[in-house]
């Protein structure tokens, strides 16, 4: 098992889908993944077609910037799959909260998060921030969004500035179909990066996720 660049991350050459991470809460799956034992330390396997996070460490991303005792704002948690990994990631002094504004998703989301003590499930719109500053009351050092809405962006970046620190990392797992079904993916990409490039934010890594997610792309962005 290979540990990829800085972070909590690991890669073994034979598997093409699946990446590992630490298990925070061993012995313990939650979403049917294979736990495997390697030198007295237990891995989950993260399947990355499941995963824009995990699709674009698995395509090589290096600027990832998540690592240990960060605080991590997650935008669109959902059932709460890849923040289960982000929680490996960041370990027991780093804390993950999870934003959705499914009541159903969030309910699952909760089951997962009893079982780790460094998961916050928060049902709220982030759309507006309001709704939850009382609660996320630190800067914050990785903003990662998963929202499929026309107005990605916009979400993405008032966030970042409401509560991304200087110098944080805010990651942007943009579907170019839900912004305009109409236009073609690479069109929408060009347009995304020059909004990006307009804000408070440095673009550090793009790139597509192909063959794991289509008409995909992660903005790895630093705020200025």
């Amino acid at each position: 098992m290979q540990q990829i660049n800085k972070f909590n991350a690991y890669d073994n050459r034979k598997s093409k889908r699946n990446i590992f991470t630490k298990n925070l809460t061993p012995g313990k799956s939650f979403f049917a993944e294979e736990l495997v034992r390697i030198g007295g330390v237990e891995y989950r396997s993260w399947d990355v077609s499941r995963s824009k996070l995990g699709a674009a460490i698995k395509k090589g991303s290096s600027q990832i910037g998540i690592k240990e005792k960060d605080l991590v704002l997650y935008l669109g948690a959902s059932h709460g799959f890849t923040p289960s990994y982000v929680s490996d990631m960041v370990g027991k002094e780093g804390f993950v909260f999870c934003i959705d504004n499914a009541p159903r998703v969030v309910r699952d989301l909760v089951f997962v998060c009893e079982e780790r003590e460094n998961m916050a499930p928060i049902l709220a719109d982030a759309n507006h921030p309001e709704e939850y500053k009382e609660l996320v009351t630190k800067q914050m050092d990785i903003v990662f969004q998963d929202i499929a809405q026309r107005n990605q962006v916009e979400i993405f970046l008032k966030n970042c500035d409401a509560f991304l620190k200087k110098g944080g990392f805010g990651l942007l797992a943009l579907k170019a179909r839900s912004v305009d079904v109409s236009r073609r993916p690479s069109d929408i990409f060009k347009d995304v990066r020059r909004q990006l490039e307009q804000s408070s934010m440095v673009i550090v890594d793009y790139r597509t996720l192909e063959p794991f997610e289509r008409d995909h792309a992660m903005f790895v962005c630093k705020k200025k």
